[in-house]
């Protein structure tokens, strides 16, 4: 008798039948998920994790139709015998979560190639904020077999008062990117929306999919959960694909290094890379340089016009749609993007990805290198091009750890108020909630599993009352307890929460038009608010002369001049991560052995050797601490490598700690890899050789000192107020501008403070400006860590290659263009004077000091 055909053998021959190969990794995502097992599957980006995961999904639900795949299975060897007919598709069986709208689309499509011949019945929707409304009209009356959709039009859903009888039958849960969810806010939306469809579905699958984590077991934990990770299986698909990270050597590379300085001799490298490539992806680390990049390559190739395109998340959904589709169709020489394109979207014809100045951390690399090659068996390869000396020893460092597989952590905000409160408003709408029934629901995520039955009530009380200084106020009694359960009853509260619904706060926004005509994208209102009328900027790649403001738009004609000032959106800068930190340094301190082999090494040797020189290189058993005086003042220069926002912290806290002994004036510069007090008057350095000024003991009263932390919370806490649903955003079309949305947060933040101090959405604002804006953790093991190195004390007779970025960093805030020009040539003038002169002994300009 034949054998009888399986969904495996269907699985094999449709990869058959595309000349692709099944691998190991995905064979055993298909037998867990047959067994019932939930999973994290961790694989290289272009590996077919997607597959994997989608085929397993539809045999768990019994979706595969054996009966349509006979003439597949007889064409790869298999005969006939018995078949069985899928279940019906005619509910929503399988789910798919993605954070990008970009991705949701490209993500549906790859899930419909294989249904044709596997599950014909199969239906697969798309479900984000882009979705027409007749669409959506569509799927409220019958959902479809699978929906591709992001966490906040998943949590719309369960906000439905039918939401418990659309996702009756679901029987899988795909979360794909994990590693860029898991991180923040949107991550604990994700946690608490499988909590309720756990509780409604107990058999529920639930994988995630990962390219790039560094704490797999806690990924694991907190995408399923305390209760149900135990059981669950990890899966590490291909490892072999094959990576290249190489570098494009500056032509000058020089003695000094600042930060830019690089970037007009690295144009042509770029061009000539490009021109002797297919397609290719230039990618920066902010929207600013991409317009910035946009325009020096198409100045300098004007011929490139209309095959080179912009990508940002900025720039309007029609020109985004335009450029992916010419991405995929190969028809576009370049294109210059930021992370709006670094995740999962599959375009096979990029050849090769270019990456403008550092990553800034492992993962980024390796996600963005993915872009290419992005098909098993493909070379993924990323070429760096340094914006400055520095990142050409970063280029090394990044290189090595990614090779190494050094990637960083990312771990889950630990139970944030304000998305919990926004939680308990959506699910008292879905038909509402019992208090002790929605606690233990809570604690069975990762995110809140040690939430304490006091917080939990204070949130509770908060949407009900508003807390004990919103009483009086009826808008802000939201939920109400009707018959044991908590609901909403207002039909006003109810559309105003779901117009709002999300964890994804940034300035307010206004769309560009032109006066002609026409929406090109948005920028933050903070900045057309700084333009008069006849000002030009940079947007789309086009320059633009700014006419006026209207209804919440800022409209523009075509610019007569060639130049304009570029958007600068907050968010501006990534630190470093101290992954890549601490590997910068181990290659710094084999520099200082001697190693030169690698070419970028090679490149940057005369920087170096004039570091060497002028003063030490940093290395990961030494803290390198430079002094100048100059006409300013009193230059202190210290390099714990840590990160731009740690450093951040660390400089206000020793001007701080310093003047607390002898009153003191002081300006600071901070950059990735160290940072720079100036004072007014010489300070004393007794405390530094002694280490006390790294002491850890009264850390967190000192750093609050050092800051000024109420306005930072306040900041934070506009952010938290509208997560939370205490201040209102505006109806569509009818948007309240951040003047407005900033005057109201402001008002809750003196309100509670003066009223209700024992507010714990304040109390979050602080830990938030603590852990993330100041990462007083990293702040805490540098200090650990700098009183346990060598001092290296450096007493510099010019400024030194590492000291200059700087100070160029504190002038560019002081200086014109012209004048910062002027001051740069002083300096670099008298350094290389400094270094025709032979190396004085030791001891006369450096000394070290021991620990």
């Amino acid at each position: 008798m034949d054998k009888p055909p399986t969904p495996d053998a269907a699985f094999d021959a449709w990869f058959q039948a595309r000349g692709w190969s099944v691998f190991d990794f995905q064979r055993e995502v298909w037998a867990a998920m047959r067994e019932g097992r939930s999973g994290l599957l961790h694989a290289t980006t272009g590996s077919g994790k997607t597959y994997a995961v989608w085929l397993g999904a539809l045999q768990r639900a019994e979706l595969v139709e054996l009966t349509g795949t006979r003439p597949l299975l007889e064409g790869a060897g298999w005969g006939g015998g018995a078949v069985r007919k899928a279940a019906p598709a005619n509910a929503l069986h399988v789910l798919w979560l993605t954070p990008m709208r970009a991705l949701a689309a490209d993500t549906a499509r790859a899930l419909q190639q294989p249904l044709a011949d596997l599950a014909p019945q199969c239906r697969v929707g798309l479900r984000t904020g882009d979705t027409p409304a007749a669409e959506r009209a569509r799927q409220d009356r019958r959902l479809p077999t699978a929906l591709v959709t992001t966490p906040e039009s998943l949590t719309l859903l369960l906000t439905r008062e039918r939401a418990r009888e659309d996702f009756a039958a679901l029987q899988v849960v795909i979360v794909d990117e994990w590693h860029e969810l898991i991180g923040n806010k949107r991550g604990v939306q994700v946690q608490l929306a499988l909590a309720r469809l756990r509780l409604w579905n107990p058999q529920l699958l639930v994988w995630g999919l990962s390219a790039t984590l560094g704490n797999l077991d806690e990924a694991q934990q907190a995408l399923l959960g305390p209760r149900h990770s135990g059981a669950a299986l990890r899966v590490q698909g291909r490892l072999d694909k094959p990576l290249q990270v190489d570098t494009l050597l500056p032509h000058e590379p020089g003695r000094f290094s600042w930060g830019g300085h690089l970037g007009a001799q690295m144009l042509q490298p770029v061009v000539d890379e490009i021109e002797r490539s297919s397609t290719t992806l230039v990618f920066t680390n902010v929207r600013s340089q991409a317009e910035t990049w946009y325009q020096l390559l198409l100045n300098a190739r004007p011929d490139w016009a209309g095959s080179l395109a912009l990508h940002h998340g900025s720039l309007d959904k029609s020109v985004r749609e335009w450029v992916e589709a010419g991405l995929k169709a190969g028809s576009l020489r370049a294109v210059v993007a930021t992370s709006s394109l670094d995740l999962g979207v599959d375009f096979l014809p990029v050849e090769r990805v270019l990456q403008i100045g550092s990553a800034k951390g492992v993962a980024r690399l390796l996600q963005r290198a993915g872009r290419s090659g992005h098909q098993p068996g493909r070379v993924s390869r990323v070429t760096l091009v340094p914006t400055n000396t520095l990142e050409l020893v970063e280029a090394v460092a990044a290189r090595r750890a990614a090779l190494a597989g050094r990637v960083e952590a990312r771990e889950a905000p630990d139970a944030p108020l304000d998305v919990l409160v926004q939680h308990l408003v959506s699910m008292a709408l879905a038909g509402g909630f019992e208090a002790e029934a929605m606690f233990r629901e809570l604690r069975g995520t990762w995110s809140y599993r040690k939430m304490s039955r006091e917080a939990f009530q204070w949130a509770l009380d908060f949407v009900v009352r508003g807390g004990s200084s919103l009483q009086a106020y009826p808008e802000y009694h939201r939920v109400v307890l009707q018959d044991g359960r908590y609901r909403v009853t207002s039909r006003g509260i109810a559309l105003r929460h779901r117009l709002q619904v999300g964890t994804i706060v940034a300035d307010a926004s206004m769309q560009v038009k032109w006066l002609s005509g026409g929406t090109l994208g948005t920028v933050e209102e903070s900045f057309i608010a700084r333009l008069k009328k006849g000002d030009c900027f940079v947007f789309g790649g086009r320059v633009l002369e700014y006419v006026r403001t209207q209804d919440m738009a800022a409209y523009v004609r075509k610019a007569t001049r060639t130049r304009g000032i570029v958007p600068a959106w907050s968010g501006g800068r990534m630190p470093l991560s101290s992954e890549l930190a601490d590997a910068t340094l181990r290659v710094l301190d084999g520099c200082a052995q001697g190693d030169w082999l690698e070419p970028e090494l090679q490149s940057a040797q005369p920087m170096l050797q004039a570091q060497l020189r002028l003063s030490k290189l940093p290395t990961p058993k030494t803290l390198l601490v430079e002094r100048f005086r100059s006409r300013e003042g009193h230059h202190l220069f210290i390099y714990p490598f840590a990160g731009r926002l740690v450093h951040l912290g660390l400089a206000s806290l020793l001007a701080w700690r310093f003047s607390r002994g002898a009153p003191n004036s002081f300006s600071l510069s901070v950059n990735d890899y160290g940072f720079e007090l100036l004072a007014a008057d010489e300070p004393a350095l007794d405390r530094l050789h002694t280490r006390a000024l790294f002491d850890e003991a009264e850390l967190l009263a000192d750093v609050l000192a050092s800051l000024n932390s109420g306005e930072l919370a306040q900041r934070r806490f506009r952010e938290i107020a509208r997560v939370a649903g205490l201040v209102f955003s505006g109806y569509p079309g009818a948007p309240k501008s951040t003047r407005q949305l900033q005057a109201s947060s402001s008002l809750f933040f003196e309100v509670f403070r003066k009223y209700d101090p024992g507010n714990r959405l304040l109390g979050q604002a602080e830990a938030e400006v603590l852990s993330q804006e100041l990462q007083i953790a990293r702040l805490r093991t540098a200090l650990k860590r700098m009183r346990k190195l060598r001092l290296d004390f450096v007493e510099l007779a010019t400024p030194s290659p590492f000291s200059l970025p700087l100070m160029v960093e504190r002038f560019r805030e002081q200086l014109t263009t012209e004048k910062l020009a002027d001051r740069l040539a002083r300096i670099l003038k008298d350094a290389e004077a400094a270094l025709q002169v032979p190396a004085s002994p030791p001891g006369r300009r450096r000394r070290s000091g021991a620990g």
